[in-house]
């Protein structure tokens, strides 16, 4: 007769021995658990919280809730990163600033390259200040245009990121708006008529309010919060290097909340089939 059963009931002993053992198989699992979690964390900047974090591990093909998800990431000491708030870096124009708010905070598309939104933000380095330009596509959240450059001048540094967006587009242009703030590089000769010449309208709000051009703030803080807050930066180059890495991350690794934790490349992909199928 099994030591641990006596008249097909279990006894004191084997209650305590099936216990053990539940404990053991449930440690080990939460094992191996963290492990992929730390993995995670650690391919993703260090930056995702629980609720992104849960879904990585489902998209993983993990079977985990989300509050045993937190629990793990508390025995492991990681927990997600939290946006600050954004200094005030734009530099108004002392040219009249004629364009229109075609947007009016409605930051919503229906399709990509349907509306585009662009700023720029600054890191500081141990060689000075660079400046980085981001043009984000409102419908897929997809970075289409960046640059990193130590100056601030329209050739140099929007002007860069608007042209490698508008390669990225491939002549969809048709009905593209491109909403920025009132800074001086987007009122610029030179930019206005790149966008002019591709036949997008500009649009802009109003002078001073952050929430009109929002996404784009969101952009920039992110970007400050996942990669430049992680270290100190010693050049241009260095700033420029990992702003590459960050960009193709965010466009084909990070889950966006706002696009029910698909990515970037996820969402354009899902579009053009669809519409494939409707032509």
């Amino acid at each position: 007769m099994n030591e641990h059963m006596v008249g097909g009931f279990l006894t004191p002993r084997g209650y305590r021995a099936a216990k053990s053992r539940t404990v053991c198989a449930r440690r080990l699992r939460d094992a191996l658990l963290i492990e992929e979690i730390v993995k995670i964390f650690d391919q993703n900047y260090r930056v995702y919280g629980i609720r992104k974090m849960w879904h990585a591990m489902r998209r993983a093909g993990f079977a985990i809730g989300r509050e045993q998800t937190g629990r793990l990431m508390r025995l492991a000491g990681i927990h997600g990163t939290h946006r600050g708030r954004k200094p005030v870096t734009t530099r108004p124009s002392p040219r009249p600033d004629t364009r229109p708010d075609l947007v009016n905070r409605d930051f919503t598309a229906d399709r990509p390259n349907r509306l585009w939104v662009a700023d720029i933000t600054y890191v500081r380095t141990l060689s000075g200040f660079v400046y980085t330009a981001f043009v984000t596509d409102v419908y897929s959240r997809k970075i289409v245009g960046w640059a990193t450059r130590s100056t601030m001048t329209t050739e140099a540094l929007p002007l860069e990121a608007l042209e490698q967006a508008i390669g990225c587009a491939k002549d969809n242009l048709a009905g593209l708006i491109h909403h920025a703030d009132h800074g001086s590089q987007y009122v610029s000769i030179k930019y206005s008529q790149r966008l002019t010449d591709a036949g997008i309208r500009s649009s802009t709000g109003t002078i001073g309010d952050s929430y009109d051009n929002a996404l784009a703030e969101t952009v920039n803080g992110l970007y400050k919060t996942e990669l430049i807050y992680s270290q100190t930066w010693r050049s241009c180059t260095e700033v420029e290097w990992a702003t590459l890495n960050w960009v193709y991350w965010w466009n084909h690794q990070r889950l966006h909340e706002s696009l029910d934790y698909s990515t970037p490349e996820e969402v354009i992909t899902q579009y053009n089939q669809t519409r494939a199928k409707q032509l």
